[in-house]
């Protein structure tokens, strides 16, 4: 049963121009209350549009009117911040067009919406995850595979290497927390089979406005035999990047351009797990169609990912490194280990861009509980990873360390003060929260007006989670301390440790959470209060 807006699925695209005052009206026909929250809008608290944050929400009958000065220009996203409204259909577009001319020059543009839909009752869904958090896992480690890395790396190599993933109660194909056994990865609303189209005249210029609404997929997408130059990320211009194939999550956006000059190109968006695909045609007409790419294979996590820096090891070397010296730990010693071993580890090549204070790794006591099944002691700084399953796959793939934000941060100052907050979770428990605490027990984080302020994300998940801030922008920091670039949701990959520039310049109440839904339903959320 789907949630929609106006009757359509995606919801209508809201076009505004900078520097106008919006008005919309939204009355609701549902049985339950809903809202409705601009992703990535700079405006006042009570239009956020957060049930029990910014507003009550919108009851059965009822007419809610937000109104908002348009303050910024680019590509955003709407979407119901009710229940699991989002999953089911309440997600549209915004292009937001610029007061003064529009630098990025283009002969016409595309919104390219991905989003994901399940048959299932997200509830019930929920609750699956929440019996058996691996339960829509296409991909776990089978005998097959057992016996292939035995060939590969030996018996006692390939036994020890399972027996440390055993005993720790995790998996390595751990990717994704949904998978194409419910899921049916969407492009603009339709299925693969339906096969969305865009048209375009050879030798034009086209603007693609990617968006990922997805309630729980990320996205690697690629047009072969098109080179993407990304121009904008989360609504905001960058200086131009030319890759093959960008990852995003829910609550990311990018506008690429892309210069076709044949008659047919494949659109092709596969989730990061590898059991499904979005797809859509750029094509000279309607009713054109290009070869369709196969699924990339599934790569399994890395020592990388669980661990961290490991004392400065690559990814090449972690991936192939003989885990059978890890294998003796067992879980408690694997989540909560001393590592006096690695008390030695110069940790100033990973977290130059922190203080001294915080490139020093502390867990809240609150770590130490049932909601946290594993803590990171060695994360990694670097923003040039492009992630698990696009490592050294011989496509040239965007990674944070390619954006950049022209003319520097918004704000000059250094932080006055740091916060940081550890991604945290349990997969047998499926619960999901930040410093072990989930968003029911946990009391609100306070910014004080005009104050800057240096937030440290530590992820001590095996599992990207992209942080989305409401009402302000989040200035991401090089691992040298040097800007980066400004977004207002953030990916934070497995064992990273990142850190960004917070000007709370927004009073009010705000909403901060993971935007893998599932995950801010089971308590990665947070309240943050401006005074």
């Amino acid at each position: 049963m789907a949630t929609t807006i106006n009757g359509s699925i995606p919801a209508p695209t809201l076009r505004m121009r900078e520097g106008d005052t919006v008005t919309i009206r939204v009355t609701n026909r549902l049985k339950e209350h809903t809202s409705i929250h601009w992703h990535g809008i700079i405006l006042p608290y009570q239009m956020d549009g957060v049930p029990g944050i910014s507003f009550p929400g919108i009851a059965p009958g009822e007419t809610f009117t937000y109104q908002f000065r348009v303050e910024q220009s680019g590509t955003y996203w709407y979407h119901s911040h009710s229940g699991m409204q989002e999953l089911t259909g309440m997600y549209g577009a915004i292009v937001i067009e610029p007061a003064a001319a529009d630098p990025i020059q283009a002969d016409r543009e595309h919104v390219v919406l991905l989003s994901d839909w399940t048959d299932e009752n997200p509830m019930r869904v929920f609750g699956k995850l929440k019996s058996q958090g691996d339960y829509y896992n296409f991909n776990q480690p089978t005998v097959f595979d057992f016996f292939r890395d035995a060939s590969r790396d030996g018996l006692r190599t390939a036994m020890n290497n399972r027996q440390m993933w055993n005993e720790m109660r995790m998996s390595p194909t751990d990717l994704a927390d949904l998978s194409a056994q419910t899921l049916t990865y969407l492009m603009n609303g339709t299925t693969p089979a339906g096969n969305w189209t865009a048209l375009f005249k050879p030798g034009e210029r086209v603007r693609l406005r990617f968006i990922n609404g997805a309630g729980n997929s990320f996205y690697d997408v690629r047009i072969p035999g098109l080179k993407l130059t990304v121009v904008q990320a989360d609504g905001l211009n960058v200086e131009p990047v030319t890759v093959d194939e960008f990852r995003f999550g829910p609550g990311e956006t990018y506008d690429v351009i892309v210069e076709p000059k044949g008659d047919a190109y494949t659109l092709f968006a596969q989730a990061m797990d590898r059991t499904g695909y979005a797809r859509g045609t750029l094509a000279t007409r309607a009713g054109l169609a290009a070869a369709v790419p196969e699924l990339d294979k599934p790569e399994w996590l890395t020592m990388t990912d669980m661990m961290g820096d490991m004392g400065g090891m690559d990814h090449g070397s972690m991936a192939g490194m003989d885990h059978g010296s890890m294998a003796g730990m067992n879980h408690g010693s694997m989540a909560g280990m001393d590592h006096g071993s690695m008390a030695g580890m110069d940790h100033g090549s990973m977290a130059a861009g922190l203080s001294k204070a915080s490139s020093q790794v502390k867990h809240a006591k609150t770590e130490y509980g049932p909601s946290v099944d594993m803590r990171v002691d060695t994360p990694r700084t670097n923003l040039d990873d492009p992630g698990v399953g696009l490592r050294n796959n011989g496509r040239r793939v965007l990674t944070l360390a390619d954006l950049r934000t022209p003319g520097g941060p918004m704000d000059p100052r250094p932080a006055e003060r740091e916060i940081e907050l550890h991604l945290t979770g349990n997969m047998e428990r499926y619960t999901w929260s930040l410093d072990g605490v989930e968003f029911g027990s946990s009391t609100p984080i306070h910014f004080q007006y005009g104050e800057r302020i240096r937030i440290i994300l530590h992820n001590d998940t095996m599992m990207t989670h992209p942080m989305h801030l409401h009402g302000m922008w989040s200035e991401l920091e090089n691992p040298d301390g040097s800007f980066q670039v400004r977004r207002h949701t953030i990916p934070v990959q497995p064992a990273q440790r990142i850190s960004f520039l917070v000007t709370a310049d927004a009073p009010g109440r705000w909403a901060w959470h993971c935007h893998l839904m599932f995950h801010m339903d089971a308590g990665m959320f947070r309240e943050v209060v401006v005074s």
